[in-house]
């Protein structure tokens, strides 16, 4: 789990918790564009890491896959919050 206090944090995982910390209900991100806009490009699996470490204190919902497709194991969960913001969701990935 990630420390509570951010101060503990590394330089990574703050920049990417300030990007998450950004999404509106309804916004959609992707791995990608996560670690780019925090200024590591190509480092989606660690922002996939941060995430799974972070118990829940991001909008995980609001993060996909390059292709659209919701976390598996979590996609009724991703689902209805999504739904819930107004995002179409039609068998396991974002439709636009």
């Amino acid at each position: 789990m990630l420390s509570p206090d951010r101060d503990d944090w590394t330089d990574f995982e703050r920049a990417v918790g300030a990007v998450l910390d950004r999404l509106q209900p309804g916004d959609l991100v992707t791995y990608g564009d996560v670690a780019s806009e925090a200024g590591f490009p190509g480092a989606a699996r660690a922002v996939g890491s941060v995430l799974r470490r972070s118990d829940g204190i991001f909008p995980w919902w609001r993060v996909v896959s390059a292709s659209g497709r919701l976390l598996r194991d979590h996609e009724v969960e991703q689902t209805r919050r999504l739904t819930a913001e107004g995002v179409e969701v039609r068998d396991g990935r974002i439709r636009g």
